[in-house]
């Protein structure tokens, strides 16, 4: 079958280190299943991986993408949940839980095999490519803005990084749940775009909000620290979910104690939280922002947007 793959590694041009070619179909295990992809997505993770954090030489070639919607064998449609091992269906009781491509083969194929437990049924209002966007942005965004932060209707939230997958999801999905949500970007386009998807204010990275907010939504690290714990209101909720700029340098934990703040990890969901997430898109009719399509025979150029850091929204792969 057709997949794209991390051949190599590569710090400084991870996309030369992704192939496009045969690999070998997807073995049958028990209690798993052979989802035939109709569409996938790239996240920052698959940069990370050709940049050879989280995998290992031992490891390659390792077929990347943690997001898929796809068909199984008896022709049901369905949306992938890429954590593997969180409480042991299908791999066992003593998996260590990891994300398809760390361990298992991922989704940048024309099939992949998961736990058949780890299916969701896909609901028909949604196109292949809304889908393929959330098991891995969305969902986290998700459980940032309503597990991580604890956010309620009339709450404030600052979303650092306008334009990233976790960054516009959590726009959006701030902004229909009645959330006043402020935005960043370094660009312009990007702060118009974030401003479409529902943001109150976008302004350029580190400038003051009229206000301080209840909650940051964290995923760019170094570059935004700073402005993040100055905008949180005490006993406010800094979730993080990634750090694509390096971590923080300094922590500034004397503001932390300080003013009370709670700093919460978030790494994706649940597939519960997958199936609501899927559930309040139905009912609010909110989609996913589609930066761009392209086939997997040129997995190389969706993989490259990513890295230069153009694109708005999700960037998909379809078989």
């Amino acid at each position: 079958m057709l997949a794209a793959y991390a051949a190599r590694f590569s710090p400084d041009d991870p996309a030369s280190a992704l192939e496009v070619g045969e690999r070998p179909e997807p073995e049958a295990r028990e209690h798993w299943s052979t989802v035939t992809v109709r569409a996938a997505s790239v996240n920052h993770h698959d940069v990370w991986s050709l940049k050879g954090i989280g995998l290992t030489e031992a490891q390659l070639p390792m077929i990347l993408g943690c997001d898929a919607a796809g068909v199984t064998d008896d022709g049901t449609e369905v949306v992938v949940h890429g954590v593997i091992g969180a409480d042991g269906h299908g791999v066992g009781p003593r998996e260590p839980r990891s994300i398809l491509s760390e361990r298992y083969p991922g989704t940048l194929a024309e099939r992949v095999a998961v736990p058949t437990a780890n299916l969701i049924p896909k609901p028909p209002e949604l196109t292949w490519a809304d889908a393929a966007c959330l098991p891995t942005a969305w969902l986290t965004a998700y459980r940032m803005l309503f597990h991580g932060a604890g956010l309620t209707p009339g709450q404030s939230v600052l979303v650092q990084g306008a334009g990233g997958g976790v960054a516009s999801a959590a726009i959006a999905l701030g902004s229909a749940a009645g959330l006043d949500v402020f935005a960043t970007s370094r660009t312009e386009a990007k702060r118009t775009a974030a401003l479409r998807m529902g943001a109150v204010a976008a302004v350029e990275p580190g400038a003051r909000l009229p206000m301080r907010v209840d909650a940051v939504i964290e995923t760019v690290g170094k570059e935004t620290w700073r402005h993040t714990i100055a905008s949180v209101k005490n006993g406010g909720t800094i979730a993080i979910a990634g750090h694509t700029t390096g971590d923080p340098d300094p922590a500034l934990l004397t503001r932390v104690f300080f003013h009370e703040l709670r700093i919460q990890g978030v790494t994706m969901g649940t597939r519960e939280d997958l199936a609501a997430l899927m559930a309040f898109l139905v009912r609010t009719g909110l989609r996913p922002t589609v930066d761009s399509v392209h086939p997997l025979s040129r997995a190389d150029d969706a993989v490259r947007r990513v890295v230069a850091g153009d694109h708005v929204g999700k960037v998909v792969v379809t078989p």
